[in-house]
């Protein structure tokens, strides 16, 4: 881009407010898909462009390389969402399930349903999923014993969200990962440094301010598990792909490894549990997930899912909000704001509060939880960079920011997705959604203590193994 096309501070400023609130005003007024709102923020920068008179290789140039650090994140989500799907018909996820229902307890039902969401979540990588499935059972019991039901949503919220972050199968790690070029492995064992401090801290006051029933039935929960055993096959030979997934993390095996040996393993084991499967009936769960026929309608709602097809929407999301990722670099907008910003960043403890602010403020503003780790780790990738901080530094720091906080923006689509579900307002569950609310907190510990803060003497822009 020539020099005399370079916005003023005032320009860029405008126009990023002008495209804040577009996909606002599209998202939270208008209701529409935050795709669509992504779009239209990409026509006005194309309009900006037009004004500037600058060339269509610039913006074409813009797109391309916004794109390029989320091919492998969208090749990762369509083997996930084939990795979902072989998984629940080869029975690994029911019979996870059927391990994480064992350890729900009457006395200790709050923390043991945070701790159940949270290794579900872990399993399927999503936590839409666990609480509009096995989320709202648990809600339903933990009304009827009479617990505040704005602190068993905050439970199950808290679960879910964990187990979403601490997943390789969930999307937002992977494209968390992909954005910052870190490997994902490193990328999730960086995320304890802050994770699990969190989830400790939960955990105990889960423990404490739900503590105080201790007399009702769980029949709900054993016909659950009852189902489950009598219509997938339950056994301890699950136990194999998922030690395989810790086997190949140990070993720093890519995801892309991983998650396809997985899903072979996976095959494998369908075809012993039921030799006469047909090839053509395994592949058509693989490409449009699979669909359960239990007759009990929750269970049916949890394990109805995964495939290639399922992953299309994600994959349209990502590719519009990383082209308008590298339109904004492109066109200068975000650099010329951001060097003002970041010009009095003097400490690695400033740097990420700066960083976990904007990811805020991104949640905040336009209340999609992609783009609130997309258009900071556009922002920030640079200035972390000259502070010689690892890429795992910046994506924690997103990470605790940017996806854990938009379950608690009541017009955030997290948010109003657990309003909907739950039919408990935003402002009712947000104190009681400990983790979310203590993950950034250990993210600020950590950048102004420097404990766990990794430095490289190697170029940031090195571009991670995936593949």
């Amino acid at each position: 881009m020539k020099k005399e096309n370079k916005p003023s501070l005032i320009e860029a400023s405008i126009m990023l407010v002008i495209i804040i609130a577009t996909i606002a005003i599209g998202v939270i007024a208008f209701k529409i898909a935050p795709a669509i709102a992504i779009l239209s923020a990409i026509g006005i920068v194309m309009i900006y462009t037009a004004v500037k008179r600058l060339s269509f290789e610039t913006i074409h140039e813009g797109i391309v390389s916004g794109i390029t650090p989320g091919i492998v994140p969208i090749f990762i989500f369509i083997l996930v969402g084939s990795l979902i799907a072989v998984w629940i018909q080869a029975g690994i996820i029911p019979t996870l399930m059927v391990v994480g229902f064992k350890i729900i307890s009457v006395k200790w039902f709050v923390p043991s349903v945070f701790v159940v969401c949270a290794l579900v979540g872990s399993a399927v990588g999503s936590a839409f999923t666990v609480m509009s499935t096995i989320g709202i059972a648990f809600f339903g019991i933990g009304t009827t014993i009479g617990l505040n039901p704005a602190l068993v949503v905050g439970a199950i919220v808290s679960g879910a969200v964990f187990g979403d972050k601490m997943s390789p199968l969930s999307e937002s790690t992977n494209l968390t990962a992909a954005v910052v070029d870190a490997d994902l492995f490193k990328h999730i064992k960086n995320l304890m440094l802050s994770t699990v401090p969190a989830f400790i801290i939960s955990f105990i006051l889960f423990a404490i301010l739900g503590n105080n029933h201790a007399g009702t039935s769980l029949n709900k929960i054993t016909k659950v598990e009852s189902i489950l055993q009598q219509n997938f096959s339950i056994s301890f030979w699950a136990i194999i792909p998922i030690a395989l997934m810790f086997i190949c993390a140990w070993r720093k095996i890519p995801a892309i490894v991983t998650i396809l040996l997985n899903i072979g393993v996976a095959i494998v084991m369908i075809f012993i549990q039921d030799p006469s499967t047909k090839a053509v009936t395994v592949g058509n769960v693989i490409n449009s997930g699979f669909v359960s026929h239990t007759g009990n309608r929750e269970i049916d709602q949890l394990l109805s899912r995964g495939g290639i097809e399922s992953m299309m929407p994600t994959v349209a999301l990502i590719i519009l909000a990383l082209s308008l990722g590298g339109l904004l670099l492109k066109t200068g907008l975000i650099s010329t704001v951001m060097t003002a910003l970041t010009s009095k960043i003097n400490s690695n403890g400033s740097l990420i509060l700066s960083t976990l602010l904007s990811c805020i403020g991104v949640n905040i503003f336009i209340g999609e939880q992609f783009l609130s780790v997309i258009l900071p780790a556009n922002a920030f990738k640079d200035v972390f960079r000259k502070a010689k901080l690892d890429p795992v530094v910046l994506g924690r720091t997103l990470e605790d920011g940017g996806t854990v906080i938009n379950y608690l923006i009541p017009w955030g689509v997290a948010g109003s997705f657990v309003t909907s579900t739950f039919g408990i307002p935003t402002i009712t569950y947000l104190p009681f959604v400990f983790f979310s609310l203590f993950s950034p907190v250990f993210s600020i510990i950590s950048g102004f203590t420097g404990i766990g803060i990794k430095h490289l003497d190697t170029s940031f822009d090195k571009k991670s193994k995936h593949i």
